[in-house]
């Protein structure tokens, strides 16, 4: 029989195309055989790479965390890394697949301080950083067998072998590299800032870590109203009260100024028995204090109250600073909430500091690494800040400066792994500073094809134009150090900045084989700025921002400038990458940010940037909703190939948001993988039949064929140009198209020739087939390599070249009066159906 010509496993009982296959089944036949056929392998090293790798397509594959295992978010994602370098294989492309692993920071060692039973920065120190990193090692890469299973499962061909790790050292290195090359350039620099801080974690974090998904929740604090005892020369003001409201009363005692508004009218009001400021447009939201028409004794601009001083609320910190407890003019002091008049504390606020700079005060910071009082403030010392809300407000009651207390319902940033909530806090870090080159940020954005392209000047546009430095150190263990060598003694100041293992082994005598701590931390040497001999250049301690060392990943990968530089200065900018749009804020922007202040271009050519994939609930995956059909058991029942129909099909991938259902993938069973399957089924049985091997022809008269040659010519046509606009879905849209005409209308009104074993049939629905497969190929990867061997005979469709639109005939009319012919038919059929005739 002449198909299949090759078969994968044993056939199904006497058929030799199965009438009903199991899809599952056929996809595990498959896989084993690319393994031991090294078909992946293959792929690769068939295409040249061409003068100076002119012809080779880079994409880069951005690494997870391998310390938990894939869900739909990675199993999407991973999908559209196999379509388009399958594809362009095919285009003739040399694509290498090169698979990483996102192996430091946050996640990790969280991840350890679980499997240690540990929760707190002391008790690391107290058992060794040794043996915390020690753990934070080996827990990065526990899922990596489950991962690689579920790669393979899904047909997606990636390098195991030859992967990279953010922790090697040669990773590590080029990262070192990255931090000394903005170094040199004076784009990076060590502040005091106010920053978004986890307790928990005792770390800053980054702006962009404090707007990843999910990031903000809803949360009840307390809100208090409460009055500030103004001294003033002037009568009207003399004794009255400044009312200040704040959601976080565990700053009060950090109070060191008051802000108004200069454009904002502010009113003297007498109520109670007692005097109080506030902007006037805030008056009708404390009618329950205040009364509803209170008596207006004075009338002031922000801009004549400031310098107006008051009595410390409480007195921790009192008569230490000139400048301290008085009135500031602020400008991002509204009368939206609140009283108009915002209490300044200036080491727990961003906006606070900059205005308490701006008028020579200095912050205090009685709170500690862990988030608790320190002994500056004996009351509260040892309590961790939230719970001495409590304790603060029973101390407001209890002097009489509280008016009035409230819950609070708002969103408010969370740790992204810890889930704790955040507060802000005054701590030294390493910033890029990104604002010095914004600009040409967002002008290099212009040369990145987005995909949607509104991402562009939209989602990713805009946050850049806002973007702020960047905060790039954390006060953690696990992670590449920052490379900043200072010495111990302030007298003899000195920084030494190290971009290789080169340069440390010159001045330390040592060259690192692990540049983790603390092994990093143990290089020492005398200041040389020091005649006394006295002081050491010692490490600082914090290590880099993981995000840091993602966006390094097109040089790191391939440990640049040390080696592979002649290679990477002509592959980079990558050609494609692909993540969900919450990386506008991630990975897509870490890696702009590092292309722009290291090379001055962009880091990708192209981007596609698809939307969330969520429950059958609409709502997020979560194991305890039990919100969305397992994994393994899509792949048991209805096969990898309907799952990334699926996938692929949807407008998840033009930017919006996925619902998955088991109904909604078995579809894709219908939809493409049993009309395809159906028709090689036909044409076997058939041929076979009559013994008719079918031939690659395109010059049968018939016209039914040449319609549906036509139909193929402008398949090919209009799927290339989709893949090459890394329209995905819409290619997928077109095949599904395609295959209705092919099943649903050539194929039935073509049977009676079949019946007869009409060459010219036969052969029109060979050479159809095959080529159908070879377009759908990296849509469908498993079924149409068993079909496509069953017709061809041929190693693997996926070592096939894409099909050449021009060696299909091309019948534009034809198509366009058999398409109103159907379409005719179409509505006749409705219309019966409609009225049961």
């Amino acid at each position: 029989m002449p198909y299949p010509s090759a078969h994968f496993g044993e056939r199904s009982g006497t058929e030799s195309v199965p009438s009903q296959p199991s899809f599952p089944e056929l996809e595990l036949n498959v896989l084993s055989y690319w393994q031991s056929d090294g078909t992946f392998e293959a792929s690769v090293e068939l295409r040249d790479a061409g003068a100076q790798g002119t012809n080779e397509f880079v994409f880069y594959d951005g690494p997870p965390f391998a310390n938990g295992l894939p869900h739909y978010g990675h199993l999407l994602t991973g999908y559209v890394k196999d379509v388009v370098p399958r594809y362009q294989t095919m285009r003739g492309r040399r694509v290498e697949r090169r698979f990483g692993w996102d192996c430091h920071g946050l996640p990790a060692e969280f991840e350890a301080e679980k499997q240690l039973g540990i929760s707190h920065k002391v008790e690391i120190e107290a058992m060794g950083v040794a043996r915390f990193n020690d753990a934070c090692r080996a827990s990065v890469l526990q899922y990596t067998t489950e991962w690689q299973d579920y790669v393979t499962r899904q047909a997606r061909w990636v390098d195991f072998d030859s992967d990279y790790k953010t922790l090697d050292l040669d990773y590590m290195e080029s990262v070192l590299w990255a931090f000394k090359s903005l170094w040199d350039k004076g784009l990076v620099y060590e502040g005091f800032r106010v920053l978004w801080y986890c307790w928990r974690c005792e770390t800053p974090l980054s702006n962009t870590e404090t707007k990843m998904d999910d990031v903000y929740r809803d949360r009840q604090d307390p809100a208090v109203t409460l009055g500030l005892r103004l001294r003033s020369e002037i009568p009207e003001l003399e004794g009255v009260e400044a009312l200040v409201w704040t959601t976080t009363p565990w700053t009060l005692p950090s109070n060191l100024a008051a802000a108004v508004h200069p454009d904002v009218e502010y009113v003297v009001v007498e109520a109670r028995g007692r005097r109080y400021l506030l902007a006037d447009a805030r008056l009708d939201a404390y009618v329950r204090e205040l009364g509803e028409t209170p008596p207006v004794l004075a009338r002031f601009k922000g801009s004549e109250l400031v310098g107006t001083r008051y009595d410390p609320v409480f007195e921790f910190f009192a008569g230490r600073q000139r400048e301290a407890h008085q009135i500031l003019l602020a400008d991002f002091v509204t009368t939206e909430d609140g009283t108009g008049i915002v209490h300044v504390a200036p080491a727990y606020g961003e906006e606070d500091k900059e205005v308490a700079d701006a008028a020579g005060i200095e912050p205090v910071t009685p709170v500690d690494s862990r988030g608790e009082f320190d002994s500056q403030v004996p009351p509260y010392e040892g309590l961790q800040v939230f719970e001495a809300n409590k304790a603060v407000i029973k101390d407001l009651k209890a002097s009489g400066a509280l008016l009035r207390h409230e819950t609070y319902d708002h969103s408010y940033p969370h740790c992204w792994r810890c889930d704790n909530p955040l507060i802000q806090r005054a701590v030294n870090s390493w910033f890029v500073a990104v604002t010095r080159f914004r600009d040409r940020m967002v002008e290099l954005n212009q040369q990145i094809t987005w995909v949607p392209e509104h991402i562009r000047d939209g989602q990713f546009g805009k946050w850049m134009e806002n973007a702020r430095d960047w905060s790039i150190s954390r006060s953690r263990y696990w992670g590449s150090p920052v490379p900043v060598w200072a010495s111990d003694d302030p007298a003899y100041p000195r920084l030494d900045v190290y971009g290789s293992l080169d340069e440390i082994q010159r001045d330390f005598g040592v060259r690192p084989t692990d540049l983790h701590r603390p092994h990093i931390d143990e290089l020492t040497r005398p200041n040389p700025d020091d005649p006394t001999g006295h002081s050491i250049m010692r490490r600082v301690p914090d290590v880099l921002d993981c995000w840091f060392e993602s966006g390094s990943m097109p040089f790191a990968q391939v440990h640049y400038p040390f080696e592979n530089r002649d290679w990477f200065e002509h592959h980079y900018p990558g050609d494609f990458i692909v993540e969900y749009n919450g990386q506008t804020r991630g990975w897509f922007y870490t890696l702009h940010v590092l292309a722009t202040a290291l090379f001055d271009r962009p880091a990708f050519r192209a981007c596609l940037a698809h939307g969330i994939v969520l429950g059958n609930d609409g709502q997020k995956m979560s194991k305890s909703r039990s919100n969305y059909p397992d994994v393994r058991e899509v792949f048991d029942r209805d096969g990898s190939d309907a799952m990334r129909w699926f996938l692929m099909a949807s407008p998840n991938l033009r930017g919006g948001d996925l619902v998955v259902t088991e109904v909604d993938i078995r579809k894709g069973v219908r939809q493409a993988l049993l009309p395809l399957w159906n028709s090689y089924y036909f044409l076997a049985l058939y041929a076979n039949a009559e013994d008719i091997e079918g031939k690659i022809r395109t010059d049968s008269q018939h016209v039914l064929d040449r319609y549906i040659l036509a139909k193929t010519h402008e398949l090919v046509r209009d799927v290339e140009a989709q893949l090459d606009a890394y329209d995905i879905a819409g290619a997928a849209a077109t095949v599904r198209d395609f295959l209705e005409v092919l099943t649903n209308w050539y194929v039935r009104r073509s049977r009676d020739r079949f019946w007869a074993g009409d060459c010219d049939a036969i052969d029109t629905l060979h050479t159809v087939l095959e080529v159908t497969c070879r377009v759908t190929a990296p849509l469908l990867p498993l079924t149409t390599e068993t079909i496509w061997r069953g017709l061809t005979g041929g190693r693997s469709v996926h070592l096939a070249d894409w099909p050449l639109v021009g060696a299909l005939p091309n019948d534009a009319e034809l198509v366009d009066t058999m398409d109103r012919v159907r379409q005719v038919c179409s509505s006749a059929l409705a219309l019966r159906t409609t009225n049961k005739l």
